[in-house]
């Protein structure tokens, strides 16, 4: 019993972790929506696009620790990256160099 209780409280701590870095995440651009998405083993990804086009994600040990942490930040969380929400992204010429480089095997 006392081991689901430290697995517990350890799962509640990471949500926590999370939700703040969420929440600040959409404080620094005036407010965000996500997408979880599952990335195997490692857990669960998610993306967040803030209402100034930024963007950044996270990782999540599981896809639910990744669904109570959005759902406690309060940000709007998509089903998919669509194309409107993807258009929400605002990227620069750091990107555009980038996906170059990997377009040309650099």
């Amino acid at each position: 019993m006392a081991d689901t209780q430290q697995v517990d409280a350890r799962a509640e701590r990471t949500v926590s972790r999370l939700a703040h870095r969420i929440g600040a995440f959409a404080k620094a651009h005036g407010g965000a929506e996500g997408q979880v998405a599952h990335i195997g083993e490692r857990g669960a990804r998610i993306v967040l696009v803030g209402e100034d086009g930024g963007w950044g994600d996270l990782v999540a040990p599981t896809y639910a620790i990744a669904e109570q942490a959005v759902a406690k930040s309060g940000i709007t969380v998509h089903e998919s990256f669509d194309g409107e929400f993807a258009a929400k992204v605002t990227t620069g010429p750091y990107e555009w160099k980038r996906m170059a480089g990997i377009q040309l095997g650099g």
